[in-house]
Parts: C-alpha cells; structure tokens; sequence
C-alpha cells in the first residue's frame, strides 16, 4: 500500500492509517521498521513518520523503547474462522490471559431482527466485557432461550466460559454457527468499557449457533476493537 501524495488527507495520517492496518492484520507484531526504512519505503520526511509514530504512540498502539525503538504494544488476536470455539480459547491459544466482566442480564424481548434471526419471541440477555491480558478488547451480547439463560445465570460468569456452560454443564451439544463480520461503529453505551470514543469503527461479529437436532442455542453480537482484533479464514482449492 502506497501513499496518495495528491491527497487532502495529511501524509503522516495517511502513513499512520497504514500501520494501523498492519498492527490490526498481524503483518507487524513485534519491532516495526526504523524511521530510514519508513521514509525510503513511502518516499517521505522524518518529519511525516515521526508525526505518525506520535499519533500511533499516544493512542496505545505502538510504544517506544529506549535505546531499542519503536515495538507493537498491542498484540492482535486473531480468530480463524471455520472453527467454532471461544473468544477464551483464542486468547489463550496466543499465549494472553483471557478474562471477562459481566455487566447487566436480564429476560427482554429481543428487537426485531433477533427475533427473525433466532426465532425467540422472548430471550434472556447477557452482556459481558472481554479482555485480553486485562485490556478490554470487546462487548459480547449473548442472546439465549429463557431456559437457558436462567441456568447460566447461576454460574459466575466473571470467570467462566460461557460455551464451556453450555456444553458442559447444560449438557447442549454445539453442532453448527452462522457468523457474519462487517464493519461498523462502537454503541455510545458501551465505549466506556472498551475505553474507546463513542461511534470508534470497530468489528462486528454476529454469531448463531445451533444444536445437534437444528434448534438456536445461542446468538451473540460482538462488538471487538479493530487493533486488538482479527479474523481469518484458511482457504484451500481442491483440484481433480
């Protein structure tokens, strides 16, 4: 990806929405290019990298190191997609502590859309913040039968994963999910926990999951910090 110099956007904005997307893509992980290597690459002044870097550094993305240079501080978490496990199970399988706060659960009637997606006339609501080595990296909205929301309830749902719950201790058997992942902005409500400014782009990651014998055991909106996480998807073609 190449700057635009004929652009109204500023260079150094340009250059810092750049990073930004190798950060969030997993190209850059650890060390990031020198200053030298920057501006031969995008054929621009110290100045205009230095600027970037500034932005990039005061939001939290990148972080300075005496005598050593300029690191990644946020490790990216990517979840491969075709396999159906937990954001728990992700965030452990990269070597982060995973953790979760619950904020509010009740029975509601879903808005429209859940209810045409899932089918529940009536749900039990459960919202939780996650985090990945104490750094919140998304809201999850979990959307279940009344029956099944009640038993969950139950459980300490600060330390616990809710598949594991459902698998293991309700004894409900995940079968198959439909995920879909767009784009779009943080609810104003909770960009607080996210500790992000209201309408912040971020990923949203729709899920349903359905049991053995076809039936909706779950559906959860999550809404995830762009520069903490990622999806994937392993693609293969088969020939003959």
């Amino acid at each position: 990806m190449q700057l635009n110099h004929t652009s109204p956007i500023p260079l150094h904005i340009q250059l810092k929405e750049i990073i930004e997307k190798q950060v969030a893509e997993g190209i850059l992980s650890d060390q990031i290019p020198s200053e030298r290597q920057i501006m031969e690459e995008y054929t621009i002044s110290r100045s205009t990298v230095r600027e970037a870097i500034s932005l990039l550094v005061r939001e939290g993305i990148l972080e300075k190191r005496h005598g050593k240079g300029t690191f990644v501080s946020l490790k990216p978490i990517h979840d491969w997609l075709g396999n159906l496990s937990s954001t728990t199970e992700t965030i452990r399988d990269i070597g982060m502590k995973p953790g979760a706060k619950l904020i509010t659960h009740y029975k509601t009637t879903p808005p429209i859309y859940i209810q045409e997606r899932t089918g529940f006339a009536e749900a039990y609501f459960i919202k939780r913040v996650r985090y990945a080595d104490d750094i919140p990296i998304g809201v999850e909205r979990h959307y279940y039968p009344i029956s099944i929301g009640e038993q969950l309830i139950k459980y300490d749902l600060d330390n616990a994963t809710l598949y594991d719950l459902v698998e293991h201790e309700l004894g409900i058997q995940f079968a198959e999910a439909d995920q879909t992942i767009s784009s779009g902005h943080v609810l104003q409500e909770d960009s607080e926990y996210l500790g992000v400014p209201a309408h912040t782009n971020v990923l949203i990651a729709e899920r349903i999951i359905k049991d053995q014998f076809g039936t909706v055991v779950e559906m959860e909106e999550a809404f995830y910090r762009s520069d903490m996480y990622s999806f994937k998807i392993n693609l293969s073609r088969k020939f003959g």
